[in-house]
């Protein structure tokens, strides 16, 4: 999912409040505990989160009378509205791990083995225990602070195997020559960091948040390397000046393939229902391609990631948020929620599912989760690569030196 630092109000006006049955205690009888428990939830996942809180309430109901409140908040946007007001928190909430160092050291997150009796990898074996990439996100000083859901987040390639063989879609080259000769497009993003990232990484240049000290280091302006920044700009710009490609956000990119003007893009598996509703069974997708430069293939690296669930450190049941969040987790319940948003779960027993397997959505970030990195990043590379993305999506139409401009983005990157 891409980087954004727009503000959400705290409290949105979507809320569900699922309301339990009303308890009636006979003489003698100990009154059950009554609770209530919130929890944050983008779109895509309220019915789900609803439908799993109601179940979870029958299973339990003999032990504890819950009401649950859930809202809509897109896990993108959770940290800013966390830090935002950090008392206001609900008590369960969705990120995407990149936020997880700042949750963490704010103190927000919820120190999940105190309530468990197992250690780290044994709580987190189902997604591969502490040391898999999917733990190692969550994981500080052997203690485990948010549990991953989805895996591979991370840019690939969609495209129409109705005018695209398996050859076709290796390169862009090879992409752009099928969109010239049947007079269609190839879009990408290029106003956002998360896109321009693909092409900078391949080529050996990087962008990375120092534990340490907490800011940016990032030498995507290097002149001594294989490849200049200055080079990397150079070969976005010729691509972005073909006639075939076109540079669409997400919301416009779904539109021009509904306008049937657009046959392959680079994008992310939240649009993969969207798009299959128009293409059908001619939906394909695959690893993102390599790209020229110089004399050479440079194969598209990417940011891969997680969607991760956390618990608020200042919830005042932390056990009943325990049980409810391990009974979200189970492989029947990851494989219900890849239904709904396409994307790859973090469970290995689920993602192992036939069901699954046969996505190629999932085939697609599998292959290219072999060229995919961590996301670390601090903030002020989002703004900065932006303010690049646009001058390389216009084409540089002010003619600005690319060495000067790829300066001043990593001047305020690492600031």
């Amino acid at each position: 999912m891409r980087k954004t630092t727009v503000f959400r109000r705290l409290l949105p006006a979507f809320t569900i409040v699922v309301l339990s049955g009303m308890v009636f205690c006979g003489c003698g009888e100990k009154e059950k505990e009554s609770i209530h428990l919130s929890m944050w939830a983008p779109e895509r996942k309220v019915t789900l989160v609803e439908n799993a809180m109601k179940e979870f309430q029958k299973l339990h109901k003999d032990e504890v009378d819950i009401e649950f409140t859930v809202s809509k908040e897109e896990e993108d946007e959770c940290k800013n509205t966390i830090l935002g007001n950090v008392k206001g928190v609900a008590d369960i909430f969705c990120f995407v791990d990149d936020q997880f160092d700042d949750l963490y050291e704010a103190g927000v997150l919820l120190d999940m083995t105190s309530y468990t009796d197992k250690s780290a990898d044994e709580f987190l074996a189902p997604v591969g225990g502490e040391n898999s990439r999917a733990g190692e996100v969550v994981v500080r000083d052997g203690k485990v602070y948010a549990y991953p859901e989805v895996s591979g987040n991370c840019p690939f390639l969609y495209y129409n195997k109705k005018y695209f063989s398996e050859k076709d879609v290796m390169s862009i080259d090879g992409i752009t020559d099928v969109c010239e000769k049947n007079n269609k497009l190839f879009s990408m993003d290029l106003s956002s960091g998360w896109y321009l990232y693909t092409f900078f990484k391949g080529a050996g240049l990087d962008i990375r948040k120092n534990a340490t000290t907490g800011k940016n280091e990032c030498n995507w302006n290097a002149t001594d390397t294989e490849h200049s920044g200055v080079s990397v700009v150079s070969s976005i710009m010729e691509m972005a000046r073909g006639r075939s490609f076109v540079d669409l956000e997400d919301e416009d990119f779904v539109k021009k393939i509904e306008e049937k003007e657009v046959i392959a893009g680079v994008n992310g598996a939240w649009n993969a229902d969207k798009i299959k509703e128009v293409w059908g069974d001619d939906m394909c997708a695959t690893k993102l391609p390599t790209y020229t430069l110089g004399k050479d293939q440079v194969q598209m690296c990417s940011f891969i990631g997680y969607k991760a669930v956390g618990i608020s450190a200042n919830t005042k049941h932390p056990e009943w948020c325990m049980k409810f969040l391990e009974y979200c987790m189970t492989p029947e319940k990851q494989i219900e929620e890849f239904r709904v948003g396409g994307e790859a779960p973090a469970n290995l027993e689920a993602i192992e599912s036939d069901e699954v397997k046969k996505s190629t959505i999932v085939s697609a970030i599998a292959e290219q989760s072999k060229y995919g990195f961590t996301q670390r990043v601090a903030d002020p590379f989002w703004d900065a690569s932006h303010k690049l993305g646009v001058i390389i999506s216009s084409k540089n139409k002010d003619y600005k030196d690319i060495q000067i401009i790829l300066d001043k983005m990593v001047k305020e990157t690492i600031s």
